[in-house]
């Protein structure tokens, strides 16, 4: 992998490809530190230096790359795409009309991606004003903060910051597709890569000065085995040989050859962890919303907020286990793939060909989903195991969403690099 990033910086159009993808990244970062006009900037900065970041808006301040809890202008960061992105995947199962559009190629592709961008626009709109209004209420972002954050709470102040913050992403999204159509790699993935590793330094250093020197020592060296051992199984994939039968057409004759369909064992990929982790902070913000002190309040504060209790656990580790599940039936299915087979002359050696081959592979992604969605689980209750034995905070950086972003993004820009390498070797070979 080295070697090909060295090769990367050598070849002079990859070099500049790479080089405009960091200066995006760079103009991304700026603009979350930034703050939106009516925001107290050193109110901030004195809230976040005395209060806890974890709990209700941990998971979007993760995305955001601490930008949410700054209230910059890129507050909102790429959550909202992402969640737009979520819907308008799973409409496609849903709406005849958007699973016509997936089937009708580039063109249907284009009027879901535009759809995308209309519902992401929609939903940062919702997002700032809920954003806002909360942080318009002395200590409800900050919970042991009571300075005043939007000091000047007229219609017109307010007005003003929901149009910047939903300006703002905009912008994050025109960058991503800048990044896709002239940098390296997928620009959604790369901006959320950059949000999250932009944490990475300040939440080691934060415990090399909390838990001392070994600690620190003892978390990189299991960091690093956590790092390995996601990559291992990022990587692994169950093959199904399939082997195609020759067909004489005309003069010409086609087929006799030998593939294979790719199973992966994490097919679902981060989506079921963050599925989970959304719809556990409901209760949480119900109560945050609400402010009652009644029974069922008190039941979720003392269970559902602090993140370490065994309640919290379970039912974070089933969330994920059934997520992952629901995913993967969505997203690959067996019929669909099976009637391909046979329309082309495909056929698993020793399985006949429709409904048996269907069968086969529903009972292949099964076997395979299990250790998956277990390996997600385990995963992403890595930050509170740290929390139990560490008294570390929930921004645990090796493990949850962020070492699975963090990783899986890595290895697919890596691999991209890697294809536009050896598609440069073959063109100079032509030549």
């Amino acid at each position: 992998m080295l070697s090909a990033f060295g090769k990367a910086f050598k070849t002079p159009d990859l070099r500049r490809k790479i080089f405009f993808t960091l200066s995006i990244m760079a103009l991304f970062r700026f603009g979350s530190v930034v703050p939106t006009p009516g925001v107290s900037y050193v109110n901030v900065q004195e809230c976040l230096k005395t209060s806890d970041t974890g709990g209700l808006f941990g998971l979007i301040n993760l995305f955001s790359g601490g930008a949410l809890l700054q209230l910059s202008i890129f507050a909102l960061g790429i959550m909202p795409y992402i969640t737009a992105s979520i819907i308008v995947q799973l409409l496609t199962v849903v709406i005849p009309r958007f699973e016509a559009l997936k089937k009708e190629g580039q063109s249907g592709t284009a009027k879901l991606t535009q759809y995308t961008r209309y519902l992401t626009i929609g939903l940062a709109i919702l997002q700032s004003t809920g954003l806002i209004a909360v942080a318009r209420i002395q200590g409800r972002i900050f919970a042991n903060c009571s300075l005043p954050i939007i000091p000047d709470t007229s219609m017109t102040r307010i007005i003003t910051m929901i149009a910047v913050m939903t300006a703002g992403t905009s912008v994050i999204m025109w960058l991503g597709e800048l990044i896709t159509d002239r940098g390296v790699g997928n620009g959604m993935s790369i901006l959320i890569f950059t949000s999250i590793a932009a944490t990475f330094p300040g939440q080691l250093w934060s415990i090399r000065l909390q838990k001392g020197l070994f600690a620190f020592l003892f978390i990189l060296a299991v960091g690093v085995l956590i790092v390995a051992a996601v990559v291992f199984v990022e990587q692994a994939q169950r093959r199904i040989p399939v082997q195609y039968a020759k067909r004489q057409v005309g003069r010409q004759q086609y087929g006799g050859t030998s593939t294979y369909i790719p199973i992966k064992v994490n097919q679902a990929g981060v989506i079921p962890v963050i599925f989970a982790s959304s719809l556990l902070y409901i209760p949480s913000l119900l109560v945050n919303f609400s402010g009652s002190t009644a029974g069922w309040a008190s039941w979720v504060s003392r269970n559902f907020i602090q993140g370490d209790h065994p309640i919290y656990v379970a039912t974070y580790a089933f969330l994920i286990i059934f997520f992952t599940y629901f995913y993967v039936a969505i997203t690959f299915n067996p019929d669909e793939v099976a009637e391909n087979m046979k329309k082309y002359g495909g056929f698993i050696p020793g399985i006949r060909a429709g409904r048996p081959t269907s069968e086969y592979l529903q009972y292949v992604l099964s076997r395979v989903t299990a250790p998956g969605s277990l390996y997600l689980a385990f995963v992403a209750i890595i930050p509170i195991i740290a929390l139990i034995l560490f008294q570390a905070s929930q921004n645990f950086p090796f493990g949850g969403t962020a070492i699975l972003i963090v990783v899986g993004v890595g290895l697919d820009t890596a691999k991209q690099i890697e294809s536009q390498l050896q598609q440069r070797s073959y063109e100079g070979f032509l030549k």
